[in-house]
């Protein structure tokens, strides 16, 4: 297996650039890519990436324009 990088929610949130609850809800809802190991989020980092890259491809009209 390579080296993963996993992140938790704060260096997700700060990757981002969002407050730490609204990268807690978008993992919730099942918008960000994460896993729970012992109750709390974890994410890998090439996810986080593949997933702001799917991000800024979007075009209004793809169906989530409104979020």
């Amino acid at each position: 297996m390579t080296d993963v990088e996993i992140l938790n929610i704060k260096e997700v949130a700060a990757l981002l650039r969002v407050a730490d609850k609204t990268a807690y809800t978008l993992a919730q809802i099942g918008d960000l890519p994460g896993f729970k190991v012992g109750g709390q989020w974890r994410f890998r980092r090439r996810d986080i990436e593949t997933w702001i890259d799917a991000q800024t491809r979007r075009t209004p009209g793809d169906g989530d324009a409104d979020r």
